[in-house]
């Protein structure tokens, strides 16, 4: 059994070589700000969330989210439009047009990957993409110039600078950290949405599609397509039973994870939708929670880290007020 060059065939590559250099990521203004009088505040991250406002919560726009809906449960996916905008136009696409409705979750990799999408056996025809493109461009970064990104204080083993950017956890090289241009990319976290490929950097249309569910490998940053991330649902992909063939590839098809349905949030009447609400990563109070986590001031940890990576960093949601 393979997958034709045409969907998928993931390839990754080892990890590369650390960075010569670890350059310190500068923290922004407003982080700075708070930092200066929450170091002996001994507040929770859930005394924080508790006496967060309105404001500091943003509602993921329904055309940004998916909806991928399994026998067990839905898993909610939000979008990533600011950094790959050819291939999320082609999942509105393929959403709107049911492509992965009675496909399947053909591929659990233990701490790696759970991966859905048109498994086909030798010689067999695909599902046809309907009016979805397919032929895309690699968008495995972008320009850093013109995209909001609010930094984190910590160094970065991947990158010159890590923070998030609209929510996503991101990454920035060293010429977009001091101001003169440069690229800016999404990192693998957990729960990482991305677009697998071939060998070809372009090889990717975003009908097949992975997400994380191990240790974060950043080693793939820049060097696949990250579409978007899952903000609910998480614990459906990951107690998925591990594939015994190769790469995690389910060897019997019945072991397969049935799809009943993948839509776009914005395609269903408000009462199909869930109602999700997401932690701002832009404010002082984001950066206090960030804080909170690096610093663990609870009576239990007697030695406070004092640091935390990109990928330790879980961004809150929740049920709105009105629906609880």
């Amino acid at each position: 059994m393979r997958l034709p060059a045409s969907r998928l065939r993931f390839s990754v590559a080892p990890c590369a070589a650390a960075l010569a250099l670890l350059i310190a990521g500068c923290a922004s203004t407003p982080a700075a700000d708070v930092a200066g009088t929450r170091e002996a505040d001994p507040r929770s991250t859930q005394d924080l969330l508790d006496a967060s406002t309105p404001a500091d919560w943003r509602t993921p726009d329904p055309q940004d989210t998916l909806y991928l809906d399994l026998e067990t449960g839905r898993v909610i996916i939000e979008l990533a439009p600011d950094f790959a905008p050819a291939h999320v136009a082609n999942l509105r696409t393929l959403a709107r047009e049911g492509f992965w409705d009675g496909l399947t979750l053909y591929r659990a990799q233990d701490n790696f990957v759970v991966q859905f999408g048109d498994i086909v056996e030798d010689g067999a025809p695909g599902k046809p993409i309907g009016s979805a493109r397919a032929h895309l461009p690699a968008e495995f970064d972008r320009p850093a110039a013109g995209l909001a990104f609010h930094a984190l204080p910590d160094r970065d083993g991947w990158a010159a600078q890590t923070g998030f950017s609209a929510g996503f956890p991101a990454a920035r090289d060293a010429d977009a950290q001091a101001g003169r241009g440069g690229r800016a990319w999404l990192a693998h976290c957990y729960g990482t949405l991305g677009a697998g490929r071939d060998t070809a950097p372009d090889s990717s249309n975003g009908t097949e599609l992975y997400v994380v569910t191990g240790q974060s490998p950043r080693q793939l940053d820049r060097n696949i397509t990250v579409v978007g991330r899952v903000l609910q649902g998480m614990e459906l992909l990951s107690v998925l039973p591990r594939g015994t063939g190769p790469l995690g590839f389910y060897t019997d098809p019945a072991q397969r994870t049935p799809i009943r349905a993948v839509r776009l949030a914005s395609e269903l009447p408000p009462s199909q939708r869930t109602p999700l609400e997401v932690l701002r990563t832009d404010t002082p109070l984001f950066d206090a929670v960030v804080e909170s986590r690096r610093n663990r001031r609870d009576a239990w940890y007697l030695h406070p880290a004092g640091h935390i990576d990109l990928c330790n960093i879980t961004v809150p949601v929740r049920t709105p007020t009105a629906q609880r």
